[in-house]
């Protein structure tokens, strides 16, 4: 049986690192590889006379089959077998050993050093992008091929950019108040090598909190004052907007929300579920959502920190009783009468799969799919296309009076494949504790004013905007121009005739419609966008990629096309693999094979991440760090004894 513990050993283990001597403006340095810093993590023996390192597979020493057996349970012999196996399978069919994983591993505390650890075996013996070989992980249904023409459709990049979005695990940690009942410490997950000092006044939240500051992380809602009303402000001080909410931030006036979730300014109010049961089986912390998100009856057992007489944050304002019932409107679109639904104040019932026209693609295959509309929705249900049509509809003649064309403010956190990530490349200072100047997409988030035009919305909705031939789309770091992709939507789709911003824009009055502006921007089902998205990438590799598209280059996916019959899609840089006749999907196979560079700061793979939070979590290497305790085991709450016999 595995035995999840710390093993005997010291928290620090030296070892000797072999070393080069530079001289520096500021005196001596030593340097040393990632290579050579990473064997010596594993307690590799490079000949050096280190006495902390192994001399056999079965001394128990970190990192050796034989102190592995006392952890996992699994016999030393098994383990020197499979991984001689793997390597030696490796070297002879030139990276051809794979693993195949999914996401089990991926619910647990720590489950990036399990991730990390099976990516380094597969990097060490270089089967990353090597057919046959490599890293291939399935979560079930959950690919979205055609991703580039998806996004302007779901987030309006096709009027106004960029849109406003959250992760959910801050989301609901933060206003779920689960962290109010957090036990864990963050002193008990930093490295010994680190300075306690500088996390000693630090809870989780903390933690969380400074990173939405500093733009790391996403914040919703952003900031205590409406973005709309600073737009104002900024206006009649004579500022730009971005200057304003920064005068404000740094004169303690105006602050990030995260930073106060139970004060009533800052609750998130509305919230509009779309195909998940987030209050029923998908949810984390079900129950802290029902009794703090909709203040309704609910299993929290346990006390919050506060009663406990736990250290409380220092960065996150504590309410000695948390806030309740924060939401006010819960809408849900569903076919099926949820968990979620249950706890709505309104249910819109939605079309089943064979009910409407809609998208349907996988990460098991590589084809496209329709669901098709065999029989009208049920009764009052409405495809899903139908009913957010309907409700832009309603809201543009609502607003009337309310709300017209308003200036909002995004912030914007610092965005994957662009110079944001290098925005505090040698170490971390915070703006809101005067380490440095709140400088807005570097020091903290980026500041955009975005239009909104209110009573427009289902003008915008039902047709696509000027962006697009404007400015191009792409994703994942690269652009393209699409104004013939445009062009040809206003002749299947036709023109919009009404008067108005939408004039002469191609439509999308229906649910077909939506899926030809889908399938004519995407690079996996149009072959000429395919062909320009790869040229698109060659301008930063210096190379031709367009081989890879040129096959199917007149290729263009038609909704009707595929309900005749599933397409295949065409190979795009929007993903690492190919979608060829002669080589099978395998992840990173172009950067190997059409040597692109990786997704990462330095454009290579990497064990070793350099930055000081990652360091002082003892993360900067892969390394075993055993399960937590989560203190979630405690003592039945009035149990008393009935006579019988308990286990």
């Amino acid at each position: 049986q595995p035995i999840f513990q710390h093993t005997e050993h010291d928290d620090i283990i030296k070892h000797k690192i072999p070393v080069r001597k530079i001289s520096t403006k500021d005196g001596d340095k030593y340097v040393a590889t990632v290579f050579d810093l990473m064997m010596a993590n594993y307690g590799v023996d490079r000949g050096l006379g280190d006495e902390n390192c192994a001399t056999d597979y079965a001394d128990d020493k970190p990192y050796t089959p034989g102190w592995q057996e006392q952890i996992t349970g699994v016999n030393k012999e098994t383990v020197i077998r499979i991984a001689k196996e793997f390597a030696e399978n490796a070297d002879k069919t030139r990276g051809r050993s794979m693993v195949i994983l999914g996401a089990a591993i991926n619910h647990w505390y720590n489950m990036d050093m399990n991730y990390r650890g099976i990516i380094n075996m597969l990097m060490m013996c270089g089967c990353i992008g090597k057919s046959g070989g490599g890293w291939a992980h399935y979560v079930g249904q959950e690919k979205l091929r055609p991703q580039t023409g998806w996004l302007p459709l779901a987030f309006a990049t096709d009027w106004q950019r960029p849109p406003r979005h959250m992760n959910g695990t801050s989301f609901f940690y933060n206003h779920a108040n689960q962290w109010r009942y957090e036990k864990l410490d963050v002193n008990e997950l930093i490295s010994p090598l680190a300075n306690k000092d500088d996390w000693n006044d630090y809870s989780l939240i903390d933690c969380n909190a400074r990173s939405e500051r500093m733009g790391w992380l996403p914040s919703a809602p952003q900031l205590q004052q409406n973005p709309i009303e600073l737009t104002k402000q900024a206006k009649d001080a004579g500022m730009s907007s971005a200057d304003y909410v920064v005068s404000q931030l740094k004169s303690g006036d105006l602050e990030f929300s995260c930073q106060d979730p139970d004060d009533p300014k800052n609750f998130p109010r509305n919230m509009f579920i779309w195909r998940s049961n987030i209050l029923g089986s998908s949810g984390k912390g079900h129950e802290y959502m029902l009794k703090h998100l909709l203040g309704t009856q609910n299993a929290v057992m346990g006390e919050d920190i506060g009663k406990l007489g736990k250290d409380l944050p220092t960065e996150v304002k504590w309410h000695e009783e948390g806030a309740e019932g924060k939401l006010d409107l819960v809408v849900t679109l569903d076919f099926r009468m949820s968990t979620t639904c249950l706890y709505s104040d309104i249910v819109l019932p939605t079309a089943t799969w064979y009910e409407k026209n809609d998208l349907n693609t996988s990460d098991m295959h590589p084809f496209i799919h329709p669901l098709s509309k065999a029989v009208d929705p049920a009764w009052e249900s409405k495809s899903d296309w139908a009913i957010f049509k309907g409700l832009a509809e309603r809201f543009s003649q609502v607003c009337a009076g309310h709300l017209g064309v308003e200036q909002d403010i995004v912030t914007l956190p610092m965005q994957h494949d662009t110079p944001g990530e290098l925005a505090q490349a040698m170490d971390v200072k915070e703006w809101y504790k005067g380490e440095c100047d709140p400088i807005p997409g570097q020091t903290m988030p980026a500041l955009i004013e975005v239009e909104r035009d209110y009573p427009n919305t289902y003008k915008k909705f039902t047709s696509v905007g000027p962006l697009l031939e404007k400015l191009g789309n792409g994703g994942k770091g690269i652009s393209w121009n699409t104004e013939k992709e445009v062009e040809m939507l206003r002749s299947i789709n036709r023109k919009v005739r009404e008067a108005g911003v939408s004039k002469d824009q191609p439509r999308i009055q229906s649910d077909i419609e939506a899926t030809e502006v889908i399938l004519s921007l995407a690079p996996e089902t149009n072959g000429q966008v395919a062909v320009k998205a790869w040229q698109a990438l060659g301008k930063f590799t210096g190379r031709d990629h367009t081989h890879l598209a040129r096959p199917k280059e007149d290729e263009k996916i038609r909704f009707r096309d595929i309900q005749a019959q599933p397409r295949k899609i065409i190979s795009s840089p929007t993903w690492s693999g190919l979608e060829d006749e002669h080589v099978s999907y395998n992840a990173c196979y172009t950067n190997v094979h059409e040597l692109i560079p990786w997704r990462t700061l330095t454009g290579r793979q990497h064990f070793y991440q350099d930055h000081k939070w990652l360091r002082d979590f003892g993360e900067g290497f892969c390394v075993y760090k055993p399960p937590v305790n989560t203190r979630t085991i405690a003592p039945i709450k009035g149990n008393k004894a009935n006579g019988n016999t308990e286990v």
